[in-house]
């Protein structure tokens, strides 16, 4: 008698516990009292679809004391199971309520299943972000490099967080334009000067189009000088116009000495063509003797004639005595 009382205490301990996990009888209660309508047989149904009620009852809760009626137990399964995060989208919409934001939940739903934060994003668009630039390197028309650091102040754009560009985009826009405005100084005193002209120039541009967010200020947080790149490309030109003035030259040297060699090799022959047609007179003049066509007395005046010769050079161009 006293085992089945047991067995039967045993049995009813069971079936308690495998209602109350199937049937959250005290969060239907929770609900209840907080003025949430919702069913036990919904609940029941949520545990069987494998939807934690806790996490769908408490956003139904905040949603209820918030004043955001249209929130309803469907939708929020519904971004449950389609990987959405339900907590996340209830604050972000009961924020964007008390600070008189225009947020419906078809578009908090998107922009949670975007991937982005939407909860962040409607704080962002509440308390704007200030993000910096990394170091923006350009050049003024004087040739001065400047080194240049921004910070810019942006405000969510909830209508653009479905498809808009994030903050890489942002900095990589602010910087092109920080490039672009330093590149069409006159100098760089112009750009120290009033650096604040960088700032109004490329907020004139339009750079928050097709972005998550609003730019609101672009403040230039510090600028540097760098190099004198100008400086360094008429050098780095200088060496280059050496080089080939040097090429050239060489190219002249070389054919000067191949000239030179080509006349001292043209010399020689025709000093070797003299000797050998020196070579050949003695020759001829035995050939003249034996054939009568020149005489002694001939012979002896040739000779005089060539001594009087030597004489008159030697008499017009004398030898420097040595010291």
């Amino acid at each position: 008698m006293e085992l089945t009382l047991i067995l039967i205490l045993v049995g009813i301990v069971i079936l308690l516990c495998i209602f109350f996990y199937y049937v959250p009888f005290f969060l239907w209660i929770s609900a209840r009292v907080s003025g949430v309508r919702i069913s036990l047989m919904q609940l029941f149904l949520m545990r069987i679809r494998q939807v934690p009620a806790s996490v769908i009852v408490r956003a139904l809760i905040e949603a209820h004391k918030a004043g955001l009626n249209d929130v309803t137990r469907d939708e929020l399964e519904a971004h449950y199971l389609a990987g959405g995060n339900v907590e996340k989208v209830v604050h972000a919409l009961v924020s964007a309520s008390k600070a008189n934001i225009d947020l419906g939940f078809k578009m908090a739903t998107a922009i949670d299943l975007a991937g982005r934060d939407v909860f962040q994003a409607v704080q962002m668009s509440v308390n704007p972000k200030v993000i910096e630039t990394p170091h923006v390197t350009a050049v003024a028309k004087d040739g001065i490099q400047l080194i240049a650091i921004a910070r810019v102040t942006v405000r969510a754009n909830i209508r653009q967080l479905v498809g808009g560009a994030g903050e890489d985009t942002v900095l990589a826009r602010v910087g092109e334009g920080i490039v672009s405005s330093i590149g069409s100084s006159a100098s760089h005193k112009e750009v120290l000067e009033n650096p604040d002209n960088i700032s109004k120039l490329v907020l004139r541009k339009g750079l928050d189009a097709g972005t998550a967010f609003e730019i609101l200020s672009i403040d230039i947080a510090d600028i540097d000088i760098g190099k004198n790149i100008g400086a360094a490309l008429q050098i780095d030109q200088a060496q280059a116009d050496k080089n080939i003035a040097q090429a050239k030259a060489e190219e002249r040297r070389a054919m000067a000495i191949a000239l030179e060699q080509e006349m001292k090799a043209k010399a020689q022959e025709a000093r070797a063509k003299v000797i050998e047609a020196e070579a050949e007179l003695p020759r001829a003049m035995a050939q003249a003797f034996l054939s009568g066509n020149l005489g002694i007395m001939d012979y002896y005046r040739m000779k005089n004639m060539e001594a009087d010769t030597t004489m008159r050079n030697n008499i017009a161009n004398p030898p420097i005595a040595n010291k």
